[in-house]
């Protein structure tokens, strides 16, 4: 969440898949699939990665909201990577799904009453989580990873 400092969570959230549009097009396939260093995602994983993160926080967000301080289920990304074959996903496709996601988040996030932002759940790993946290959480979220998208595609410099 330190990424986020003095910039508004839902206008970050918003944001995000136009910024990865901008980002990825023109990018050839074998670019957006490459991994920057053993380990490290490349850019189309990032993308699913944020894909289903989103869908992740869907769910967390209805479930807090149906039965306030339900238990939050933790989970493995690099175990979700794997499974969902995100090295094999289209980019493009998966940042439709990201779109399709977040707008119906941004949408349920708008609808809120005041209070209802305080309503929380309890994270397996990281305890007490509002809907004001997980908010600001997955905008910080994508800053980072939105950040690691412009370095993998940064022209390289040359000596």
């Amino acid at each position: 969440m330190s990424k986020l400092t003095g910039q508004e969570p839902l206008k970050v959230q918003a944001a995000t898949p136009k910024k990865i549009e901008r980002l990825i097009k023109g990018a050839s396939a074998a670019k957006l699939r490459k991994r920057p260093a053993p380990g490290k995602w490349s850019v189309g994983e990032i993308v699913a990665h944020l894909a289903d993160a989103e869908i992740v926080i869907s769910w967390r967000m209805r479930c807090i909201l149906a039965a306030p301080g339900t238990p939050i289920q933790a989970y493995d990304q690099d175990a979700w990577a794997e499974a969902g074959q995100y090295a094999k996903r289209n980019p493009h496709a998966t940042l439709t799904q990201l779109r399709a996601a977040r707008e119906a988040n941004l949408a349920l996030y708008k609808s809120l009453a005041p209070e209802q932002w305080k309503c929380f759940g309890m994270h397996s790993e990281r305890g007490q989580e509002s809907l004001e946290q997980i908010a600001r959480m997955i905008a910080g979220h994508d800053v980072n990873h939105l950040q690691q998208i412009e370095r993998i595609l940064a022209p390289k410099k040359t000596a």
